[in-house]
């Protein structure tokens, strides 16, 4: 499920219709983290810039603070907020089509993800609570994109919990994933991590045993990178244990036109940080 509903939700992140919008509040729009940073934390409220690293996890505070809090001196959470939703609105007709927006395959997966939506306890998942308490939109794309804004959040945060308990910090958890060969490190240095801060990743992994030293993970490393995902999992069924079988297939069933689009539309880049593959 969260494969499907990830790129649903990355959209925000690489649409032009969301730079058009980010350009419109006055951020700057020639890369893509002003807006990004914007989008995601403005839930949140005027969060400051450790308050975002600490939710947004892998990004070096150091990359945060260079976008925290400036981003509300450019535009107010609130019209942050509401001009992400403008975002998604222009973004999915433009993806999906007029007739998959207005289609009625859309309003049953817009309630169906609602409902696992609601499922997703708060306690302890900062940016999941913070994106369940927004109201919701009216029109059944802009539910859909809300519910798995909140899914993935949700899974986020306990993404965030299994990675503590391994005993990865934020250096590691991308160093570690790198390393089982998820994406080629370069495409992690966008995390904003210096090349010292990653090497002194990679040797505190290495002393630990879990990788060579060539920087590969090792037995070790991939197992206990398995045991994250495991635990991940097991903290984000939740939603889904509450739709039930049914509901979940059901579902998986109607996100597969609009995951197809979304993966086929070019917008999300081949090589990334999500753990999904594109082409």
């Amino acid at each position: 499920m969260w494969h499907l509903l990830e790129p649903l939700h990355a959209v925000l992140y690489y649409a032009p219709e969301a730079f058009d919008e980010a350009a419109a509040l006055g951020y700057a729009t020639d890369e893509r983290w002003p807006s990004y940073f914007a989008w995601r934390a403005a839930p949140l409220g005027p969060a400051g810039p450790v308050r975002v690293a600490s939710a947004f996890y892998s990004f070096s505070p150091a990359m945060v603070a260079r976008h925290v809090p400036a981003a509300w001196e450019v535009a107010a959470p609130a019209d942050v907020l509401a001009a992400r939703l403008r975002a998604v609105d222009r973004a999915y007709r433009s993806v999906l089509g007029e007739d998959v927006v207005k289609g009625p395959e859309l309003v049953e997966a817009a309630g169906l993800a609602r409902r696992a939506a609601a499922a997703a306890a708060p306690e302890g998942r900062p940016l999941a609570a913070a994106q369940a308490e927004l109201p919701w939109p009216e029109a059944p794309h802009l539910v859909l994109w809300q519910a798995a804004t909140i899914l993935r959040e949700h899974r986020g945060d306990g993404h965030l919990a299994a990675l503590l308990a391994a005993g990865l910090d934020p250096a590691e958890s991308l160093v570690s994933f790198a390393a089982i060969g998820a994406a080629p490190e370069p495409v992690f240095e966008s995390r904003g991590w210096s090349a010292a801060e990653w090497a002194a990743a990679r040797a505190r992994l290495t002393a630990r045993g879990l990788l060579d030293p060539e920087g590969a993970a090792t037995d070790a490393g991939r197992a206990l990178r398995a045991e994250v995902e495991r635990h991940t999992d097991e903290l984000a069924a939740a939603p889904w244990d509450a739709l039930g079988p049914e509901g979940t297939a059901r579902l998986a069933d109607l996100l597969g036109g609009p995951w197809l689009a979304v993966i086929g539309s070019g917008l999300l880049p081949a090589v990334n940080t999500l753990g999904i593959g594109t082409v």
